[in-house]
Parts: structure tokens; sequence; C-alpha cells
């Protein structure tokens, strides 16, 4: 055995080893919840809908706002198109406006979400385009207040 040298005799050792018995299998329910695909349940948006496109900017950052509606009028999805196409701040705007919409159409209401964002500070920030938003600590804050603007109505805020 000292021949064979160490890597020789762990080969060796293993080849010889018995082969082990298959797991036991798992509960059914447990099984389940590993191999269950889930379930899409939010509200889908019609293939035609209504939406409100609103040009805005903060701090000279030019943006376009657009938020499709469900048929009650409520957001339903939201995009951001930032003048600087291809700039870090473009890419984390569309990822939040991803995930902004999937919320929105699994139920989080506009009065929640604006809640979560306002008040997000980071740049651009300052003074904006819109005169009921005069100012802006970031540009989920800005769309945070516009969404309150035209989508909350007063018995719905905190």
């Amino acid at each position: 055995a000292r021949a064979l040298g160490r890597t020789a005799l762990v080969c060796a050792c293993v080849a010889r080893a018995p082969l082990l018995a298959p797991p036991p299998p798992r509960d059914p329910l447990q099984v389940s919840k590993l191999t269950k695909v889930p379930q899409r349940r939010g509200t889908v948006a019609a293939a035609t809908r209504s939406s409100t496109t609103h040009k805005f900017a903060i701090a000279g950052h030019e943006g376009y706002l657009t938020i499709g509606l469900f048929d009650n009028g409520q957001p339903g999805e939201v995009f951001i198109k930032m003048s600087k196409e291809g700039s870090t701040l473009s890419g984390l705007i569309q990822g939040f406006c991803r995930a902004f919409s999937l919320a929105l159409q699994h139920g989080l209401s506009p009065a929640d979400a604006v809640e979560r964002f306002r008040g997000m500070r980071f740049e651009p920030m300052g003074p904006t385009s819109n005169p009921e938003i005069p100012e802006a600590s970031s540009i989920l804050d800005y769309v945070a207040r516009y969404i309150d603007l035209h989508f909350v109505h007063a018995d719905q805020r905190p």
C-alpha cells in the first residue's frame, strides 16, 4: 500500500466502498414546496390600455414618466426614460420601474408606494420643472410625489 502513493490509495479505497443507498423519500408536502412552480397571482393589464406621460426635469436631468393604467384608472406599471440613455442612472431607474410595476400588479397600493418611496435622497436632486412639485430629493421621490398628486385620494393617505 505504501508503494501506491497517497492518491492511488484513496482511489482504491473509494472503489471498494459500498454504494450508498438512495436517500429516503422526502415528505410529500416538502417535495411539493420545492418543485411547485409559483403561480402568478397579480393583476394583468389589458393588452391595450390607457397611460399618462409626463415630461419632467430634476436639477437639469430631463426624463419622461409614463404610467400605464388598469381599467379602473389606477397605476399598473411605471416607465421612466432618462435623457442620458446608457448611463448608470438610467439602468438603475429601469430596474426600479420593473420592480415597482410588478409590486403594483401584485397588490401594492399607490398610497403604500408613495409612503415607501417619498423622501428617498440621492442625485439628481433639487429644483424640478413641475410647479406642483417644486423640489425633489431624487427621481424616486419625484415619482412618488407625482403618483400622490394624481392617483392617491386624500382619504387613502396615512
